[in-house]
């Protein structure tokens, strides 16, 4: 399916696509530097259209095929490209399904406006990572961000470098989630794979300490890496989105 792109006044240009259908709408948030075209976003659509429910996937500015370029961006600009798209193209309090950085960016966007959101996913979510980045630099990468305000980082997803700013990792600081309280209103699930090497655990036992509200849960995978997109994997995700609507229902 060829993306459709939603003109924001400021120039911004998000590629998305959506499927419409009834009930509560599911929207997925990508991770850092990677686009809507991943395994997990394309297997959530195909779920949601197979039962009628309606989805969303987009692209942040800097990522996919939006406009502008990944090392203008930070996350509290990716959080904004959210809030907006989800704003224009769904209708209702939405269950957000974030992957890695898209999980930050839920949760940000259920601190900052929790009645908008019907439940929450989060897929190796990856809270804060930008400090563990920074902290993570080397000697050189350390030299450069000093003298240039940027490094270079090598993907495990693409044969090119990630560039790494000054201004992300200054905004990450700002965005933390740890640093304030975080109240989840909402039925909330969290999916975590032991063998995760980019997230670990520890992570999503600090986020379920830290968060507060009715129906917080976390999964482990045993084995399970940071993809989280082998097809169990995938089919967990689907049921799990499947009881957070479930568990909606039965709130209202």
């Amino acid at each position: 399916m060829e993306p459709q792109f939603l003109e924001l006044g400021d120039g911004r240009r998000i590629a998305f696509s959506k499927i419409e259908g009834e009930g509560t709408g599911v929207v997925f948030l990508g991770g850092f530097a990677s686009d809507m075209t991943g395994t997990k976003a394309v297997h959530l659509e195909a779920a949601c259209k197979a039962k009628g429910r309606p989805f969303l996937r987009f692209d942040y500015t800097g990522h996919g095929q939006s406009s502008g370029a990944l090392e203008d961006g930070c996350i509290g600009d990716w959080a904004r490209d959210a809030r907006e798209a989800i704003g224009a193209l769904a209708e209702g309090p939405q269950i957000l399904v974030g992957s890695s950085m898209g999980g930050w960016i839920a949760l940000l966007l259920a601190r900052s406006d929790p009645a908008s959101i019907a439940g929450l996913v989060g897929i190796a979510a990856a809270p804060d990572f930008m400090g563990d980045l920074e902290s993570g630099l080397d000697k050189e990468q350390r030299r450069l961000m000093a003298s240039t305000g940027r490094a270079e980082m090598p993907s495990d997803y693409s044969e090119l470098p990630i560039i790494l700013t000054r201004k992300m990792f200054d905004d990450g600081s700002r965005q933390t989630i740890f640093g304030r309280p975080l109240h989840l209103p909402f039925p909330t699930r969290l999916l975590q794979g032991t063998d995760d090497e980019d997230v670990d655990q520890s992570v999503a036992l600090r986020l379920l300490a830290h968060a507060s509200g009715p129906d917080i849960r976390l999964v482990l995978i045993k084995g399970g890496d940071h993809r989280l997109s082998g097809s169990s994997e995938l089919v967990l995700i689907e049921e799990t989105v499947d009881s957070v609507a479930s568990a909606g229902k039965r709130r209202r």
